[in-house]
């Protein structure tokens, strides 16, 4: 099988699944269940359709469907049960063991681009060691496989965009468009450089294009989320919001959060807002305080709704908890938020300036953490100090073509919260 460039014909039904799978394409679900009735024995299909489909999936399906994938794959080969088990893994969240388990396979299988679809782990560990391990891992693998591997050199310009390394993440990402238009991974991390270089309409106008030759891709909420904030830098703020509610739905509370949030900040009229009860609901299942990223997510959402007295009461359930990124990071995160909301601004500065770098503790990547430092750049000028507000966000006006935005996170005028009103 060949993955560079498009797809030949003559190609087995596995081939062309693997190919749709590994650019996100929206036709990778429906050509993975293909492959997997055409071939119910091949415990690799079945593991790879498993991983695609496993948030949808209960724990006994879940697991019936491994357990299957395991047997069929160990009697293919080592490297088809090593797969599987890795899918196991990462399927049960098990993230760190995920990682270590991909170490291991590519000391024997190097540069496998199947393994590579799960790379996540290493940053999803929470823990800063495993995603410098990861990192490594991607540098090393990416050389092995050579220039003209489209997934490879499309996962290393993920890797260099969160490394804030943003010309070399724009130019392997065009160089692995160039090699395959449809690598999801490579617009995505074009869209993640575009957005620290201030791209403005030029990346909407690349993201528009690329999504609309496949209106089912995996990325496509996302993408369009990139869209948004694209159209706020350069001050287009109509467009943002109908991009967020053309593509995200209400239930989608974080990238609805996220944008509205942005939009309140520099005094613009939100999106369609979340339902502040769906909010209290995820708080409250179980597993809604799973992942600090998540979490703080739906403390954006609060926020949105001027909410005080909620966030008050998730920085104490916060505070109380005994993961340090939950106690240290999230707790005076979400004060702050309810600092701002309630009118003080001085504090929610105070309270957020003394994080630190330990703001990058509250997972995401760069473009989803930015979030915070305006927080703070916007609480500074509220609060009458514009001179460090200027400073905090002076790469930012200086290197990025667009930076509509912060200078709204400059001025005095902006109102800083939500109003509460519908």
């Amino acid at each position: 099988m060949t993955t560079a460039g498009v797809v030949p014909s003559g190609v087995t039904p596995g081939d062309r699944a693997v190919v749709e799978l590994l650019a996100l394409s929206g036709r990778a679900l429906p050509m993975l269940r293909e492959w997997v009735a055409g071939e119910p024995d091949c415990g690799v299909a079945r593991a790879l359709l498993t991983l695609a489909t496993g948030d949808r999936l209960d724990d006994a399906v879940l697991k019936e469907q491994l357990v299957i994938a395991h047997r069929d794959a160990r009697a293919a080969g080592e490297r088809q049960a090593s797969l599987a088990y890795g899918v196991f893994l990462h399927t049960h969240r098990q993230y760190r063991l995920t990682a270590d388990h991909l170490v291991a396979h590519f000391a024997r299988w190097p540069a496998d681009e199947l393994a590579g679809l799960m790379l996540g782990a290493f940053a999803a560990c929470g823990d800063a060691a495993y995603r410098a391990h990861g990192d490594e891992l991607v540098e090393r693998q990416a050389a092995l496989a050579g220039p003209e591997s489209w997934p490879w050199t499309s996962w290393l310009a993920s890797t260099r965009a969160e490394q804030g390394r943003v010309r070399e993440a724009h130019e392997l990402a065009e160089r692995a468009l160039e090699l395959y238009p449809r690598s999801g991974v490579a617009a995505h991390a074009l869209a993640h450089a575009e957005h620290e270089l201030g791209a403005g309409r030029v990346c909407v106008e690349f993201l528009d294009r690329w999504l609309a030759a496949d209106p089912q891709a995996v990325q496509l909420r996302h993408l369009s989320w990139h869209a948004a904030l694209q159209s706020i830098a350069c001050g287009d703020f109509p467009d943002a919001r109908r991009r967020a509610d053309a593509a995200l739905p209400r239930a989608d509370v974080g990238m609805r959060a996220a944008t509205n949030w942005r939009l309140l900040l520099v005094g613009q009229t939100p999106a369609g807002r979340s339902d502040p009860g769906l909010v209290r609901e995820l708080l409250a299942a179980p597993g809604g305080m799973a992942e600090v990223f998540h979490t703080f997510n739906l403390a954006l959402a609060l926020a949105v709704e001027a909410a005080t007295e909620d966030l008050q009461a998730l920085a104490r359930r916060a505070a109380a908890d005994e993961r340090p990124d939950y106690r240290d990071v999230l707790a005076p995160v979400v004060r702050a938020l309810a600092q701002i909301t309630a009118g003080r601004p001085r504090a929610a500065a105070d309270l957020l300036n003394g994080l630190g770098e330990k703001a990058e503790r509250i997972g995401g990547v760069r473009v989803e953490r930015e979030i915070i430092q305006d927080t703070l750049a916007r609480a500074l000028v509220d609060a009458g100090d514009h001179t460090r507000a200027a400073d905090l966000l002076r790469h930012r006006t200086t290197t990025r073509h667009h930076h509509t935005y912060e200078d709204l996170l400059l001025t005095t005028t902006a109102p800083a919260t939500a109003t509460g009103t519908r």
